[in-house]
């Protein structure tokens, strides 16, 4: 059963009783075994399969126009493919590991080392609202590979979304395993105080402190999947007209609404112009119309819609100059959707809120540079970013960019595709996250690494020597491990 609530005293009593019941049943049950973790993974690509198109609906609806295509590619079919992935490792990941005892004669003489990887027990999914469902299921899919129970907070900003994974859970999972719970951002404060084993946190960085400090509380380990400003830099050796389609595609998906979107550009001088008109030639092939074309998303609320718009006002007015790519010359001024025509911004400056914000929209600074030297310099004189993007042919310069630039992860010649690669970890650095997931390394993530030694069965002679009265034995011992 799952169940929507309100963030009163009540629902801070029913929320802690649920955490008690998944983690008395997580006691009661004992570390499940691969086929039931293997059947709760089954259950939601169950989920996920039958129910494609009302998760489209619900989508589209949430958005106010957001394609289908989209939501069945990013929400759902991104979604099964993390599920699979950990279905069919999952037995492997649950071995134990194997390492070597110190001093490795110990282990000669019978002596075991290994690590056991155990569940956690009760894992919180704060969940945002740019992929609700995959950004549900693809921690899922490590969270219940790895033997854990869940607790699910989706967005407010998507309700019809979050009430219909509500409804899709409680088909499938008794609340003792996976418990949903929809509400506005009170109930999310309340959510993220719960003493968890673990919890997941999808979204801003700012938002991510207080979870973090919230977590804290209770010494919840979490996981932040935050964002940041990811830069592209653009090489001389780029071929301009590939470069700029693989910009744009990952620029307008989800109509910049994505945590790893290409923030800004850096771009050498003499390549500006040449790059700007590529750019818009790329947006015109993909989009000829946009306002009301179905393909192009639309801005998840006007509070967002707003933030954009002032963004590009405060560039306008300290000087930047405005390149709105609207191939049909359509008016948005009278517009009930919410969309904004991929914009430009060129000759921008460090005081502009452009270049201070994440701008997570169809807005995308371009900054110029003399030598990559100075475009990495930049880079590295702000936060850590989520993804950082290079575009090029040269392997030397490509392999400078990527020793000298500390980033979450890295898409050469495309941008946010490293997502994609179930069999990497995904995460950021400092301000845009920490921890990661995907894969084997979700497994990990959401599991307890414990350490297990096993020690001969009879004592030796030098283990004897170890123990007091202290003699020659243990000192010449001493002499020899104290040394260069």
């Amino acid at each position: 059963m799952t169940f929507s609530v309100r963030g009163d005293g009540e629902t801070i009593a029913r929320l802690n009783q649920i955490l008690a019941m998944q983690k008395a049943a997580q006691l009661r049950d004992g570390i499940p075994s691969a086929e039931v973790r293997i059947n709760r993974i089954d259950r939601c690509i169950g989920l996920l399969v039958d129910h494609a198109e009302q998760i489209a609906d619900a989508l589209s609806e949430d958005f106010s126009c957001r394609a289908r295509e989209t939501s069945l590619i990013t929400d759902v079919a991104s979604s099964l493919g993390p599920l699979k992935d950990a279905k069919a490792n999952l037995a492997k990941w649950m071995r134990p590991e194997k390492r070597k005892t110190s001093p490795s004669l110990l282990g000669l003489l019978g002596a075991k080392a290994e690590v056991r990887y155990q569940p956690k027990g009760v894992v919180g999914i704060i969940a945002p609202w740019n992929f609700p469902v995959n950004l549900t299921f693809a921690p899922l899919a490590q969270i219940l590979a790895a033997g854990n129970r869940a607790m699910i907070k989706p967005s407010e900003l998507t309700p019809v979304t979050s009430e219909l994974l509500r409804q899709m859970f409680a088909k499938a999972f008794s609340e003792e395993e996976i418990a949903v719970i929809t509400g506005g951002p009170d109930v999310g404060q309340a959510f993220s105080r719960l003493a968890f084993d673990h919890m997941i946190f999808t979204g801003g960085t700012s938002i991510g402190r207080h979870i973090m400090r919230a977590a804290s509380e209770n010494l919840v380990p979490v996981t932040l999947e935050l964002g940041g400003k990811s830069p592209v830099i653009v090489s001389r050796s780029a071929d301009v007209a590939t470069t700029a389609d693989r910009i744009m595609a990952g620029k307008t998906l989800n109509a910049g609404q994505i945590c790893l979107a290409p923030d800004y550009l850096l771009v050498p001088t003499e390549k500006r112009d040449e790059l700007v008109g590529a750019l818009t030639k790329s947006v015109t092939s993909m989009y000829p119309k946009l306002r009301d074309n179905p393909d192009y998303t639309a801005i998840i609320s006007p509070r967002h819609f707003d933030r954009i718009q002032a963004l590009l006002t405060d560039a306008k007015e300290k000087g930047a100059t405005i390149v709105e790519i609207n191939p049909a010359g359509e008016d948005f001024s009278t517009q009930n959707g919410r969309k904004i025509p991929p914009t430009l911004v060129l000759d921008t400056t460090e005081d502009m809120s452009i270049m201070q914000e994440e701008i997570f929209g169809p807005v995308l600074p371009i900054k110029t540079y003399s030598d990559v030297k100075e475009a990495v310099g930049y880079v590295n004189a702000n936060d850590r970013p989520l993804g950082l993007y290079y575009f090029g042919a040269d392997p030397s310069e490509q392999e400078y960019v990527l020793t000298n630039t500390t980033s979450g992860g890295v898409t050469v010649n495309d941008v946010i595709f490293h997502i994609a690669m179930e069999d990497l970890p995904f995460g950021g650095i400092g301000p845009s996250g920490m921890g990661s997931y995907h894969g084997h390394d979700g497994f990990k993530e959401f599991s307890h690494a414990r350490s297990v030694y096993s020690q001969l069965k009879k004592d030796l002679g030098p283990m004897k020597a170890l123990r007091p009265p202290y003699g020659k034995g243990v000192r010449d011992y001493i002499a020899s491990q104290i040394k260069r």
